[in-house]
């Protein structure tokens, strides 16, 4: 059944396809298990399937399983219709997409589809430890709102600059993918660390003139620009990752306006995920990130930190 029934190109499509919940079951099943189902807790292909509860009990572990248990959507009472569409929502919309959007788009509450996607985030985040590679682009930028522009009793009356906002370091290789995570500081040891954990030793590296970056040429072919006087020198620039950090920002103040510093890491999962699949349709976007849903979760006292 599930050869045919068409693979959505659009939203409109996407629309369409996954509103019905028996063809998003169907198009789900293909998806998560391309050679077959296989129980998400003993990883047996040995089960029978119960058509009126959609379930499947393993012959194996002698457990019950469904489609949602063992990913993200585990013990959530949206259907997959819900999922789908609201996956692809949020993969495909440049600048990012409000729960509020998402409330009014697919029916359900505020409450729900802010959970929903903080869920979906989680989705995103790149599983992947491989090492970038050839010619680097580092950098880092604060993210937060002026001092000045604050109620007086949350002003921290500590100086300009970055000081009260969160801190984003950024690290792109050229024509590839893109990395990025909130740090604490820009001490040198943080980041050269961040450095050294995510890219490949002898590659071309290149910086602002920050002094904690000083001491990478014993791992790097290490060249500084100093902003002061000049953008690009030759093939020495950090235009590329600065550009990222404007994608990230217009995003961040733009659509989502407030967020909490608690909360950034997977916004920037977000960035960075649509960032590296720029170069496929919105139908790639979308298989791509069905494939990270399986073996991961989080509930919402978790998100709001009433949970460790």
């Amino acid at each position: 059944m599930e050869n045919q029934i068409p693979n959505p190109r659009t939203l409109q499509e996407a629309m369409i396809i996954y509103a019905d919940p028996d063809v998003a079951f169907v198009k789900m099943i293909a998806l998560r298990w391309p050679d077959g189902i296989t129980c998400p807790r003993c990883g047996s292909k040995k089960n029978t399937f119960t058509k009126a509860r959609r379930v499947w009990h393993c012959s194996d572990c002698k457990k019950q399983f469904s489609i949602k248990i063992g990913t993200v959507m585990e013990a959530s009472p949206l259907g997959l219709d819900t999922w789908l569409c609201g996956l692809w929502l949020l993969i495909n919309a440049k600048n990012g997409i409000s729960s509020y959007e998402i409330h009014r788009a697919l029916g359900i509450t505020q409450k729900s589809a802010w959970f929903l996607l903080h869920r979906l985030r989680l989705v995103l985040k790149t599983r992947s430890f491989s090492k970038l590679t050839g010619e680097i682009e580092a950098d880092e930028t604060y993210i937060g709102g002026l001092e000045k522009n604050k109620h007086a009793y949350k002003r921290l009356n500590a100086g300009r600059g970055g000081i009260g906002k969160a801190i984003v370091m950024g690290i792109l290789q050229r024509g590839g993918a893109v990395k990025a995570n909130v740090i604490s500081d820009t001490t040198k040891e943080i980041l050269q660390g961040e450095l050294k954990k995510n890219v490949a030793y002898g590659s071309d590296v290149f910086t602002d003139s920050h002094p904690s970056y000083v001491g990478l040429d014993e791992q790097y072919i290490h060249e500084a620009i100093n902003h002061s006087f000049e953008y690009v020198r030759k093939n020495v620039t950090t235009n590329r990752i600065e550009n990222f950090f404007s994608l990230l920002k217009r995003t961040l103040h733009g659509t989502y306006v407030a967020v909490e510093p608690v909360h950034l890491q997977r916004y920037l999962d977000e960035q960075v995920f649509r960032y590296n699949a720029r170069k496929g349709n919105d139908a790639d976007r979308f298989r791509l990130a069905v494939k990270g849903m399986e073996g991961r979760r989080v509930t919402y006292k978790q998100l709001i930190g009433h949970a460790k």
